[in-house]
């Protein structure tokens, strides 16, 4: 903590002023905002309910003097002398030894072990460095309260709407060709920079291109870009690859990160959710047919409950609310209250990072530490999720505490389905197996029944294991009965959520203790975002439809700059707001915030429409310049947060995997009707058929259509830094780090895409030198130069011979001519030019 803070701090009164809030927030600046808000939600709550009775300042008496209400007490730790936390260190954290309960001498807490996924988020936490934002004991704790002031907190730059800015003055005549330009423009011309030189053409439509498609444009997209001299020319280019299909498969994996998409559970237990592909498939088609972005995300919290068209779009918007049913679950809850909330939790968690970029579910254990957000606020939300039922279809098992059934939409909806039909006389099998697996179990259920209580008392495990897996067959039965109508079709079945008949309202929990209500709260919307005076709560129905009408609305002052400033992040590298998901107290202010406004305004005012904001931002001059090296720029601003260049970027992982599929002409662009997940079946034997299915063929399609279990991602992806599928994630990692470059070189996907790369090029007509010239157009969208030329015709006269080690056979000769080129080719995939943007 600075000086600066300190002395501030010192003279504010108790009741801290909004203002003081955000000098304390200033104060934690070097912890993200995601591990704060892991913090906050996970770590800060267990101690307070946990721990600070015996082990805080306020308690009667500290045990072992160890107290865990400030940073640096819990990593001092207690009379024990060893660290209560060491950042980053398991086996040195005596706090872990202590949740873990492997030492019979230190358990914590004493007299109930925490749940399995508490003790994993503390294990995550401390991996992570421990974040930990408490500079000095929590008054709240200790039974203070924080007053939060609603007038002071809407003045936060991000809780006032976006207004129309002039155009700022420029020195610099002739380089701006669009309002975007102009304001970067003055903001560079204000830190005395100069942007650099524009791209070259080939180095252009390569961006454009894996930007809006997430593949590299062929040669003779290149070919025809180059001769194109016009002033349209980049105009047609976006245009063509906006209007691709590919275009909805690039961004809506975008928006999948965002949405936490999986088919699982994840957490303790995998439960798989075979019909997550839906929503898969809903937001690809969203991206591809520019549906505006307010009904986007009003169908995605309310579709249900929407107007349709027809029984397909009906079906569509059921679908749509799939998006708060994927989310990660806690299955073998045995508490079906706690599982019910924590389900709240993490939907008001979701919806608003993803649509607000704030963090509200910070607020279930007590008022926001930062934000102007209350209990009142989070409770209000609670119950308008808590009066909705989340469908998400998983049969009940021996660790399944918490099963549901699906959304089954209208037969005549005209829906795409995984399976494939079977025939009735299939179905009456079925029919047949599922009567008998019931039978069986309850035929075992009565046979413990009848033993005498001496003998049920002897067996009782062996009795309860026969009585549940033969209940968990007759389920797993079930479940491959209720796919199909009874002429053997198969049903069309979502996941998603429905209205409850009886809307509640939630009460206040203390704590977040679903055992201590408090002051019931009735159903409404976030205070701070609506104007003072204006209604809150909502008396009809569950409050979803006006929940999702407010957060798309105009006047919502987030949800267009939260979106604005996502698409300028995957255009330009980063964002005008570079915490993406928090646009709160503890985010960073905006590096151009009237720019930040017009793109909002703009988004607006054309009908939200995502690919027409896409396309105001690539027609700029600021997207279309170079990303070479300035020293004089570099030493003014090395972060590049002014834009005086291009940020070179690294290739996301799906964007590597099927460019390397691509050009070796082995990517399967079609479609794919449902996943693996879906044919897989219920329970670990669906787990263990997934990953059969995965490994009897290639699935060579493209990699926004594999299979996203989570703890379970494919290799390929979680090399090139996959996020984690439980939580919302803007802004991936960028990392580049040695494994990778080994994956590139020894992993049996990588040898086989060189393989079908070399093949292709191999079958190229024309002489030695052309071929290979067309595997750096396939590869790089350019020929190689002279230097590269003459190191490819060293290589070329040395790898064969050393191949065949003499050997001179016509055989041998002609395998050392494959494996030479097939090294090539290999070398083109592991270059830092194939995997990254310039």
């Amino acid at each position: 903590m600075t000086m600066k803070v300190l002395a501030y701090l010192l003279i504010v009164p108790a009741a801290t002023t909004w203002a003081a809030d955000e000098a304390v927030a200033n104060a934690h600046a070097g912890i993200s905002a995601d591990q704060l808000n892991f913090f906050e939600k996970n770590i800060r709550p267990v101690l307070v309910e946990h721990c600070y009775k015996c082990h805080s300042t306020e308690s009667e008496k500290v045990k072992g003097g160890l107290t865990l209400d400030t940073k640096a007490a819990m990593v001092l730790g207690g009379e024990s002398g060893h660290a209560g936390v060491t950042p980053g260190n398991l086996t040195e954290s005596s706090i872990y030894e202590a949740l873990t309960w492997t030492n019979d001498d230190m358990q914590m807490p004493p007299k109930n072990k925490l749940p399995a996924d508490v003790i994993a988020n503390f294990k995550k936490w401390i991996e992570m460095g421990a974040p930990d934002p408490r500079e000095q004991a929590v008054s709240q704790a200790a039974g203070g309260k924080r007053q939060i002031n609603m007038d002071e907190g809407r003045k936060h730059w991000s809780f006032q709407k976006p207004v129309k800015h002039d155009l700022p003055a420029v020195k610099t005549e002739g380089w701006a060709r669009t309002d975007v330009d102009t304001f970067v423009l003055a903001g560079l011309e204000k830190a005395g920079l100069r942007p650099v030189k524009d791209a070259d053409r080939a180095t252009l439509i390569r961006r454009i291109a894996y930007d809006l498609t997430g593949l590299p444009p062929t040669p003779d997209e290149v070919k025809a870009f180059l001769a194109d001299t016009s002033t349209d020319a980049v105009k047609r280019v976006v245009d063509m690859y906006l209007d691709s299909r590919r275009f909805g498969e690039r961004w809506g994996r975008h928006w999948l990160d965002i949405a936490r998409y999986g088919e699982s559970s994840g957490k303790e237990v995998n439960v798989l959710y075979p019909h997550a592909w839906r929503y898969r498939d809903y937001v690809i088609e969203s991206f591809n047919s520019d549906k505006p972005y307010d009904q986007f995300l009003k169908e995605q919290l309310a579709g249900d409950l929407m107007k349709f068209n027809n029984k397909h779009d009906q079906a569509e918007k059921i679908v749509a609310t799939g998006f708060l049913a994927i989310g990660s679950k806690g299955h073998n809850n045995r508490d079906r209250r706690q599982f019910a909330m924590d389900l709240v939790d993490e939907q008001i968690d979701a919806t608003s990072q993803a649509m607000l970029g704030l963090t509200l579910a910070c607020a279930r254990c007590h008022d926001h530490k930062f934000d102007p957000v209350t209990q009142r606020d989070y409770y209000a939300l609670a119950g308008i999720f808590l009066s909705s039922e989340t469908l998400f279809g998983t049969y009940s098992q021996l660790q399944n505490q918490n099963s549901s059934t699906l959304i089954e939409l209208d037969r005549g909806a005209d829906m795409v389905s995984a399976l494939a039909s079977i025939s009735p006389a299939e179905y009456e099998k079925l029919k047949k197996l599922h009567a008998d697996a019931s039978t069986t179990a309850e035929n075992i259920r009565e046979q413990v029944r009848g033993m005498t209580a001496a003998d049920r008392t002897k067996q009782v495990a062996a009795s309860f294991l026969r009585i549940r897996s033969s209940f968990d067959r007759a389920e797993s039965v079930r479940a491959d009965l209720d796919l199909f109508y009874s002429d053997g079709t198969p049903r069309y079945l979502a996941m998603g959520v429905l209205d409850r008949e009886r809307p509640v309202n939630s009460p206040i929990l203390v704590r977040g203790d679903i055992k201590q209500p408090s002051d019931v709260v009735p159903r409404g919307l976030v205070e701070v975002l609506c104007a003072k005076g204006e209604p809150l709560n909502i008396s009809q129905g569950s409050g979803r439809l006006d929940l999702a009408w407010f957060i798309a609305s105009k006047d919502n002052p987030l949800t267009a700059r939260v979106m604005a400033n996502r698409v300028w992040m995957k255009l330009m590298g980063s964002g005008i707001v570079t915490t993406p998901d928090n646009f709160g107290i503890m985010g960073q202010k905006p590096t151009h915030p009237e720019l930040l406004d017009h793109l909002a305004l703009s988004f607006m005012e054309n009908d939200w429409s995502v690919k027409q904001l896409i396309r105001s931002i690539m027609l700029s001059r600021v997207y279309q310049m170079g990303s070479t090296y300035s020293e004089q720029n570099f030493a003014v601003d090395p972060e590049n947060k002014w834009h005086w260049r291009m940020s070179q970027r690294r290739l996301d992982a799906e964007v590597i995997r099927d460019a390397m599929l691509f050009v070796g002409g082995g990517l399967n662009l079609y479609p794919v009707d449902g996943s693996p997940v879906a044919r897989a079946g219920e329970g670990r034997e669906g787990i263990l058929n997934m990953a059969r299915e995965l490994q009897s063929k290639p699935y060579n399609f493209r990699s926004v259509y594999l299979p996203i279990v989570r703890d379970q991602i494919p290799e390929f992806m979680s090399v090139f830094d996959f996020p984690d599928a439980s939580l919302v994630t803007s802004e991936r990692d960028n990392t580049n780090v040695p494994s990778q470059s080994l994956f590139l070189m020894n992993n049996a996907q990588s040898i086989s895409a060189a393989d079908a790369f070399a093949k292709r090029i191999g079958e190229h007509p024309g002489t030695s030198q052309e071929k290979l010239t067309y595997a750096y157009q396939l590869a790089f969208g350019r020929a190689p130069t002279v230097d590269e030329l003459t190191a490819i015709k060293n290589f070329w006269s040395r790898f064969p011979d050393q191949a065949v080690e003499g050997k001179q056979t016509k055989e041998a000769k002609d395998y050392a001519q494959k494996a030479a080129i097939s090294a090539f080719c290999q070398s083109l995939f592991a270059s830092a030019e194939f995997r990254y943007l310039n």
